[in-house]
């Protein structure tokens, strides 16, 4: 058994292209959310981990977790692994989003909530307690959450500037954390 979370970012929806997306409920092509099920299936096996899957409460990663369970696999939802709160922004075209809105953002990275949803800070703070919970997690969540991870794993703090949080992860991809070696992705 694996003593380190595997997160994976939850397959692409559809319609999000040039959009904010956090907390919107999008919707995704359920031959995705069955392929990907099938490599969270095939990992859980090949490396012994258990029959849990836990997955935000969002439909483009719960689907995931919805076919794991048709194939044994105990799902459980858990809203500490939703994807960043983006406020009034969320779901709004990013060109519609004034540019003096997202310069505050940047400017207080860490402490602005954009569009009056959640900072960085908290996002983080969640994404701490859900892991210190559930350290051997396998989880299908979003691409801030596992920027979240990473960086609560590695010990650093909540990012100061937008340079220092990375671009979110391909889709359907696995991320897995290892006290001792970091993090990597596949």
């Amino acid at each position: 058994m694996s003593d380190s979370p595997h997160a994976w970012r939850h397959p692409r929806p559809r319609g999000v292209e040039g959009r904010c997306i956090g907390r919107t409920d999008v919707p995704m092509d359920r031959r995705k959310a069955k392929r990907l099920a099938h490599r969270i299936r095939r990992v859980a096996r090949r490396e012994g981990r258990g029959r849990v899957v836990w997955t935000s409460p969002l439909r483009r990663a719960a689907a995931v977790g919805r076919w794991l369970a048709r194939w044994g696999f105990t799902h459980r939802i858990d809203p500490r692994l939703a994807e960043l709160d983006f406020g009034a922004w969320d779901g709004r075209c990013w060109s519609t989003i004034g540019a003096a809105e997202v310069d505050a953002w940047c400017a207080d990275f860490k402490d602005h909530a954009p569009g009056g949803g959640e900072t960085v800070a908290a996002l983080m703070a969640r994404c701490a307690a859900f892991l210190a919970e559930h350290p051997d997690a396998l989880a299908v969540g979003h691409g801030g959450w596992i920027n979240a991870a990473e960086r609560v794993l590695r010990g650093l703090a909540p990012p100061a500037t937008p340079a220092e949080w990375p671009p979110a992860r391909p889709y359907a991809t696995l991320w897995r954390a290892s006290s001792s070696r970091g993090a990597e992705s596949q």
